[in-house]
């Protein structure tokens, strides 16, 4: 049977998953009374509540007899390690462009890494149906990107469909009659080339992705290079200095077919399939037959840019919540996703029950925090902070530049350039995108951008949409200004009570409600000046045999600001930490009591 691996290739939002859905369901993979969830490939809880995919997933469906393997990739840059070993399984790519965002960062990076593979792109301009969509402008900025990444000519005379995923059509003129994706399937099947297989040569295929399975156990996913291979086949496992990782036996052979993953005996040269039976074996691995000796070359993986720390959740509220609250459960989680997600690096740390944790970004590990907590953990987490490096030949300090696409309003532009230069950020691109917005292009420093999101959106109202994407190191551009406020601390343990807290109110807004359990330590609120301030927020009102007016007697409380995970972890200080519980996020001073607090600062300022 012929065969074509293609990944498709986008920004976050611009429709992927949407448009494999309607892949499935028109290529027959569903029944047509078949009940299928809406962006099906998106089966993770995480990926549904925001509307991204974070892992890469294989599907496949069969048009007029032909095997098309797709793989749905990340869209956003904090999960470019799962993209960068994707590209290696497949022969083409169909890039998807929005008609009217145009091509946006996370494009211009997986572009890049597929263009320097020598992979022929097939673009897709989608949402031609927007009011504000620009289809011809977009194919030309389209070309200007795939020139700025030094595509070749062939790369550059690219086949072009205008399509909506949504509504499932895609065509090669507008003006043609808008019916189904069949031009789509077709050009997928003219343009993409045959997986090069030779069946002569011995099994041997690089392990791109894996997964734990509660039935098979290890499970790595991937695309036969050379070779047969047959259920129960004996075959090892090499890392990619070729010394020997294990010997092992095929005990299952998983094709992908539709949206399941069916055991078959035998897969040859060109299929992407999912193995199991190895113990040890990882991501970058060769998996092949006995007598190989030499390991494929395996994709390098851009280093983290971010680290946070992972401690025991030591607060007098631990273990309350949380049923896997041990330093050794934590060290044992990590280590797990280290495995599978090559783009993460964990380490111990030098104190006891912490572990060094290095990512590509904020949402990166925010994901996996939030993927902790809902399998029951309990943690401490430090604020996030960049990863400095120093220049192999000046030997001078360097930090991480990201490149940052801001669109807005055009009221808002002037406060979020201010917003940005004082955070040492250089403007390179200013320019109107139409509809009364602007699209700014900054060169910023990964360190003035922690928290700037949450505050970004209160200037623009909701309004902006800011994207990043690793740009490279840079000299290190001086200090930052961080926080400007204090915060309201906590001098005592127990429950809140309202009227201390209507005191407090006049401090600063608050984190709490009442009813609340606080300790000391615990942050309570933002203080209005710039320095903390410690309070007392369960002082009942003293009790007196004076009547008073109801007017005083009935305590109306704001409400309190609730933080979510990403913006708690940018709101800390380098002295603070977040505690994350199955049921809630709270801030607290990393030293809890304040006499210590105020020894170390006295160390800290000596």
């Amino acid at each position: 049977m012929q065969r074509r691996n293609i990944a498709i290739i986008a920004h976050v939002d611009h429709g992927k998953t949407t448009l494999v859905d309607n892949l499935l369901k028109q290529s027959g993979t569903f029944r047509q009374n078949q009940a299928v969830a809406e962006r099906a490939m998106d089966s993770n809880d995480l990926e549904r509540e925001r509307g991204i995919t974070i892992l890469a997933k294989c599907t496949s469906v069969l048009w007029n007899d032909i095997r098309i393997n797709i793989v749905d990739t990340p869209g956003h840059a904090d999960f470019g390690g799962e993209v960068e070993r994707i590209l290696d399984m497949v022969d083409g790519v169909v890039v998807l462009v929005d008609a009217a965002e145009g091509p946006m960062p996370q494009t211009k990076f997986v572009v890049g890494k597929a263009l320097k593979l020598g992979l022929r792109p097939i673009v897709v301009i989608n949402k031609v149906d927007r009011g504000d969509a620009r289809p011809d402008e977009v194919h030309d900025e389209v070309f200007d990107l795939f020139a700025a990444l030094d595509a070749t000519e062939e790369q550059l005379d690219f086949p072009m469909l205008y399509a909506v995923g949504r509504d499932g059509w895609a065509v090669e003129n507008l003006d043609d009659e808008r019916k189904d994706l069949t031009p789509l399937f077709e050009l997928i099947v003219k343009h993409v080339p045959e997986p090069t297989a030779n069946l002569d040569k011995p099994f041997r295929m690089l392990a791109t992705t894996l997964e734990a399975d509660p039935y098979l156990g290890r499970v790595l996913t991937g695309r036969i290079l050379d070779g047969t291979l047959t259920r129960n086949m004996a075959i090892k496992a090499l890392h990619r200095d070729g010394s020997l990782v294990e010997q092992a036996r095929a005990s299952q052979i998983l094709s992908f077919r539709g949206l399941e993953r069916v055991p078959v005996d035998s897969a040859e040269a060109g299929d992407i399939i999912a193995l199991a039976g190895f113990t040890d074996a990882t991501v970058a691995d060769t998996l092949c037959a006995p007598d190989v000796t030499e390991a494929l070359n395996a994709q390098p993986i851009d280093p983290p840019t971010l680290a946070m720390t992972f401690s025991v959740n030591d607060s007098p509220l631990a273990g309350r919540e949380g049923t896997k609250v041990t330093g050794r459960m934590i060290g044992e989680r990590l280590k797990r996703e280290a495995e599978g997600n090559v783009a993460l690096q964990v380490r111990e740390s030098a104190d006891r029950d912490a572990f060094e944790v290095g990512g590509r970004g904020e949402l990166q590990l925010g994901v996996l925090i939030e993927t902790m907590r809902r399998e029951g953990f309990e943690l401490s987490v430090s604020r996030p902070r960049v990863l400095f490096r120093e220049d192999p030949e000046s030997g001078e300090r360097q930090e991480p530049i990201e490149e940052v696409v801001i669109d807005v309003d055009e009221e808002y532009s002037g406060s979020v350039v201010d917003k940005m230069s004082q955070r040492k950020a250089e403007m390179t691109e200013m320019r109107p995108s139409g509809g009364g917005k602007m699209r700014l292009v900054f060169l910023a420093p990964s360190r003035g951008l922690i928290g700037y999101h949450s505050e970004f959106m209160t200037d623009t109202r909701g309004t902006g949409v800011m994207n990043r994407l690793f740009h490279g190191y840079g000299p290190y551009k001086g200090q930052i200004e961080g926080r400007r406020n204090g915060v309201l601390i906590s001098t005592q343990q127990g429950t809140t009570v309202p009227y201390a807290l209507w005191n407090i109110e006049e401090r600063g807004p608050l984190f709490i409600g009442s009813g609340v359990d606080v300790y000391t330590g615990m942050i309570i609120g933002e203080n209005a000046r710039g320095q903390d301030l410690e309070v007392n927020p369960l002082k009942a009102k003293q009790l007196t045999n004076i009547r008073t007016t109801s007017k005083d007697e009935a305590v109306v409380l704001t409400t309190p600001r609730k933080m979510g995970l990403e913006e708690a972890l940018s709101y800390i200080e380098e002295d603070e930490r977040v505690e994350v519980t199955p049921q809630n996020i709270r801030l607290r001073k990393a030293i809890l009591d304040p006499n210590d607090r105020k020894r170390a600062s006295r160390a800290a300022k000596d």
